[in-house]
């Protein structure tokens, strides 16, 4: 799991940020949030151009150069916070995986090449790397000398991550796997202006064909009810068909254009809720932009109850309630940073506390 983020010289952020997940508060109440120990869902609020879609993104940076997943083809433009342009975007990652907690560093020129590396494990230097240095467990890693000053001379900007696993046949359980098989399983999306994602897929593909092909349909039809009380009535489709067509009134019709733009909205996050299932790390961006207020509440009670760890961004602060999630698990991003809500206050906050009242009437303050 991730516990900690930080990032610093990334687009709006000139002064470095860092999100702690690994110390939730003692709330005995909506205990599926927190996960051994670590918060497993959350939802980050904050006023427009705070950072929040930037924030985001910049969690997504390992998916760059670690990944072969889907990315975001001008996630570089704008990369560095354009008062210190000649200055590397620094990235800071601490993972949990069963008993080893991994701290994964490195930094970025303008263009997204790598300039400087390490990893440690168990507070263990495993390898560290810049323009200059070039260090490495030689008892876990033979690694020959020409290797060692071509990483220093920054030859080709190659993660030394990727490096090692495509040179060294780890078992299931190395923590090199364990962060490959992580950043591999990570997903971003959004459904705003335009429909994007990062991670978790190789390539884009339909979403009423995914549901076709995996014999969802009916399962769609149920989804749709529950979470928004909408009843449409799909016709099965029939072998090679692509589309979801429903019946009204004796006459076929397609669900494209019938469906709003917030039932739509409902098909995306329908078919990457299927896909959740083998994800590690997600993040959602405004995920309810197009949503009624008590549907986005319901979108997060079966977001929320997925295995992975799940994250949205949000402005609606109808979520912002003891009956879906805690304090410490509600965060406000603001001012280069982000906290969450018990630590935006002195006030000790409780299950019957509003607390979307007491932060309209200013009570929290980043």
């Amino acid at each position: 799991m991730l516990i900690k983020f930080a990032v610093k010289n990334f687009r709006g952020f000139a002064e470095r940020i860092e999100w702690d997940l690994s110390h939730p508060s003692n709330y005995e109440f909506n205990k599926y949030a927190i996960k051994d120990g670590i918060i497993k869902n959350g939802i980050i609020y904050g006023p427009n151009g705070a950072g929040k879609s930037n924030f985001a993104l910049a969690i997504f940076d390992i998916e760059n150069h670690l990944s072969a997943k889907w990315k975001k083809t001008d996630y570089y433009t704008n990369f560095v916070y354009t008062g210190n342009p000649n200055s590397p975007v620094d990235f800071e990652y601490v993972f949990k995986f069963d008993n080893d907690i991994l701290e994964y560093h490195y930094s970025k020129n303008s263009v997204g090449l790598l300039v400087a590396e390490s990893l440690t494990v168990n507070q263990k230097q495993v390898f560290r790397r810049n323009q200059s240095v070039f260090e490495i467990d030689d008892e876990q890693f033979k690694v020959d000398a020409t290797v060692k000053e071509n990483f220093k001379q920054n030859v080709n900007s190659v993660s030394v991550v990727n490096f090692l696993t495509a040179s060294y046949p780890f078992p299931q359980d190395h923590y090199i796997v364990k962060l490959i098989l992580f950043v591999n399983s990570m997903l971003w999306f959004k459904n705003l202006d335009s429909r994007e994602f990062i991670g978790l897929e190789t390539a884009t593909f339909s979403l009423e064909d995914f549901i076709i092909q995996n014999k969802y349909v009916e399962d769609f039809s149920e989804f749709l009810a529950k979470v928004s009380e909408q009843q449409f009535n799909f016709i099965p489709p029939k072998e090679g068909d692509k589309n979801l067509f429903c019946e009204i009134g004796g006459n076929a019709i397609l669900f494209q254009t019938i469906a709003s733009t917030g039932t739509l909205a409902l098909e995306l996050l329908y078919v990457w809720i299927k896909r959740m299932s083998v994800a590690s790390f997600v993040f959602i961006d405004e995920f309810d932009a197009f949503y009624h207020f008590k549907l986005a509440f319901e979108v997060c009670k079966q977001l929320f109850n997925l295995n992975c760890q799940v994250f949205t961004s949000s402005h609606n602060t109808y979520l912002m309630t003891n009956e879906l999630l805690r304090p410490d698990c509600n965060f406000i991003l603001q001012n280069n940073k982000i906290k969450p809500l018990q630590s935006c206050t002195d006030k000790e906050l409780r299950f019957g506390h509003n607390i979307e009242k007491l932060f309209r009437g200013g009570a929290f303050e980043v």
